[in-house]
């Protein structure tokens, strides 16, 4: 059957599940929201349920492709091959390696830059590898991974690779993760974000330019028309994505979402373009056929080719009513893509119904009391529950402030007043603090109101990468971290380090983007109310996630602020204060002083 846990921080869940899972006889897989932590499971937890239980554990922790090294494509790259100093340095730090390891895990080299091109030219997608075609495949790091799992009693995956897996199955191809009795899906809360991702699908013009590549290094010398096609998918490709920049720029909302949605006026726009693009696809298709002694790498170009044309079909025709279709614009770039409007009925027999029991945990899995949102979310019906209470005294620990006075959070003086209110909150905390926002642009104005008086080191999001911010956060005495959605969940800071949580707004997802469009317009056709069933019961969620990050063990101790006026002045305010922990709430900064003080 399936089983539904919310259980706080430091309750146990992970040593909860490892030890009956152990004790089992049964192969369990374990799938988890992030890589982090994957490796924690596998470092600290494993180690101490095996301990616990006297005996050894076999364990394998499988990642994605993008995480391996693919032999085959390392030994067809070349130094030559990377146009910057920069990326030639990084192509000798990822050859030295390899001859040394054994996994071949990107996250084994320590001096790779995070935002190196290098490593995607290195790895293999699933329309790049060639499978037992491959020269390299005896030596394969993603078959020794997938031959250790299978060797395993306990697999653990992060949603992702859980979610690859089922798109994979659902093609009819073979599996990549093996087949296992027991399912736990720990930070539950995340599966239907990942699962949006992962059963979607699109094109960029990425793709086209990594095809146009692979053809090119692929095609024996005297193949002169393939070089050509190559030159005329690169062009049909910028050409394309330019008009659909455009016309999204144009007749969405320029300046704003990131997200527009695709719709017939934006095909009648890219119409020749799409012709276009289809026809330098088709001609790459046909040349490889006439390649007389085409390698497996040239003909595999070719299939890749065929499944890039048949995915730009559909998705520039966006006629299938269970999918929402848009355009996601990056700065310059853009990419047309697909998602599913209603995961629950891709999710359910996919992944949940693949084991014979399936747990389901997070720290924040019920919205006032219930799990009926989870519930509809993710398509089951039939489920155990369990709620366990916090670990943590929150009556001793923390304090819950709202301010007395705060203007509407839409209207143009609320970026100033909110400043200020975190402003003081951080004098009485001397910084140690996070400022969450629920947009860049809220991020960006508050910091430059806040900086030029501030007496404390303050880091701010995309100024260094995510880890390099949170380990300076930690080393930095009284550092105040300005940050977004990535920073809400996920992040570990016990201790002095940080006191004090402030949240600028309900972080309710935005009506204005596609997703969320489409899938309040299929609440309100099957004659439910969106906000109370979708927009709330999420908010709360998120809400909860952030708010999390300030009390980490039994002895932190700080202040929640969250300067957001409505769960005063708003009905729906009283949902989401259910949805608290049991802190006690102030509207006076004296107050919070003096618990700070206490």
């Amino acid at each position: 059957g399936t089983l539904l846990v919310e259980a706080g921080t430091g309750t146990g869940k992970t040593i909860a599940y490892l030890i009956p899972a152990l004790m089992s006889g049964r192969r369990v897989l374990i799938s988890t929201g992030t890589k982090t932590l994957q490796e924690q499971i596998l470092s600290k937890d494993i180690p101490a349920a095996a301990a616990a239980l006297g005996r050894p554990v076999r364990a394998t922790v499988m990642k994605g492709r993008a995480n391996y090294l693919c032999l085959h494509r390392l030994e067809h790259a070349k130094a030559g091959t990377f146009k910057t100093l920069g990326d030639v340095a990084a192509f000798k730090i990822i050859e030295g390696w390899a001859q040394d390891t054994e996994s071949g895990d990107r996250a084994e080299i320590h001096d790779l830059p995070d935002d190196t091109a290098v490593w995607s030219e290195l790895t293999a997608t699933t329309e790049q590898c060639l499978g037992s075609e491959c020269p390299q495949f005896g030596d394969c790091f993603v078959m020794k991974m997938r031959q250790r799992a299978a060797e395993s009693e306990l697999v653990i995956v992060n949603h992702h690779l859980l979610c690859a897996d089922g798109a994979v199955r659902q093609g009819g191809f073979a599996e990549v993760i093996p087949e296992t009795d027991v399912l736990v899906i720990d930070e539950a809360h995340q599966l239907e974000d990942v699962a949006t991702q992962y059963f979607g699908f699109g094109i960029s013009h990425d793709r086209f330019d990594s095809i146009a590549r692979d053809a090119e290094r692929a095609a024996p010398p005297e193949a002169a028309d393939l070089k050509r096609d190559a030159d005329r998918l690169r062009g049909a490709s910028l050409t394309f994505f330019g008009g659909l920049h455009a016309s999204a720029f144009r007749l969405g909302s320029p300046g704003g979402s990131e997200r527009v949605r695709f719709t017939e006026e934006h095909a009648l726009a890219v119409a020749d373009d799409v012709a276009a693009l289809k026809d330098a696809l088709e001609a790459i298709e046909a040349t490889i056929a006439l390649t007389k002694d085409a390698s497996e790498d040239l003909l595999s170009v070719g299939r890749r080719a065929d499944h890039a044309r048949g995915d730009t079909a559909l998705l520039t025709h966006a006629d299938d009513p269970s999918f929402v279709f848009f355009v996601e614009m990056r700065g310059r770039h853009a990419s047309l893509r697909a998602a599913p409007i209603d995961v629950s009925k891709i999710v359910k027999p996919l992944l949940l119904d693949r084991a014979q029991a399936t747990v389901l945990t997070s720290a924040t899995l019920a919205v006032e009391g219930k799990f009926d949102y989870v519930r509809g979310r993710l398509g089951i019906d039939d489920a155990d529950e369990l709620r366990l209470p916090s670990e943590f005294d929150y009556r001793d620990q923390a304090i819950i402030y709202l301010p007395r006075r705060m203007p509407d959070p839409r209207s143009p003086e609320y970026a100033e007043q909110a400043a200020r209110e975190m402003f003081a909150l951080m004098r009485r905390t001397q910084g140690r603090a996070f400022l969450l926002f629920t947009s860049y642009a809220a991020m960006r104005t508050a910091y430059s109101l806040i900086s030029p008086h501030a007496e404390w080191p303050l880091l701010m999001q995309g100024d260094a990468p995510r880890s390099a911010l949170l380990d300076s956060f930690r080393r930095t005495p009284h550092a105040v971290l300005f940050a977004t959605a990535s920073f809400w969940q996920g992040v570990d800071v016990p201790g002095d380090a940080l006191s004090c949580v402030v949240i600028d707004k309900l972080p309710f997802a935005s009506p204005g983007d596609p997703i969320t469009a489409a899938r309040l317009d299929a609440i309100t056709a099957a004659g439910g109310s969106p906000f109370d069933e979708y927009q709330v019961p999420l908010a709360t969620l998120t809400l909860l996630q952030g708010m999390g990050r300030l009390i980490r063990s039994r002895q932190d101790r700080g202040v929640l602020a969250i300067l957001d006026p409505r769960l005063r002045t708003k009905g729906y305010g009283r949902r989401f204060l259910a949805s608290f922990p049991p802190a006690p709430i102030t509207h006076d900064l004296a107050l919070v002083e003096r618990f700070l003080a206490a």
